[in-house]
């Protein structure tokens, strides 16, 4: 079996194969579903609607990334 081995990467203790790098970007992704729910959930009104508002919110940045994927003609 393999042993552990430890890595120095920008003052941050990385160990095999998981990195701390990016900490703090769950809250921000998590923030910008917040927004975005309640961006779309003020445009409608009814339980299914919210309900569509709300999944709509969780896969956005599919559609971003689609859509940027397409102006970029890629």
């Amino acid at each position: 079996m393999a042993k552990e081995t430890e890595v120095k990467c920008a003052d941050v203790c990385v160990k095999t194969k998981w990195h701390h790098h990016d900490k703090g970007m769950g809250g921000v992704y998590f923030l910008g579903i917040i927004g975005v729910a309640v961006y779309f959930i003020q445009q409608v009104s009814g339980f299914w609607p919210i309900v569509l508002a709300i999944l709509k919110a969780i896969v956005w940045p599919a559609f971003l990334i689609y859509q940027l994927f397409v102006l970029l003609k890629i």
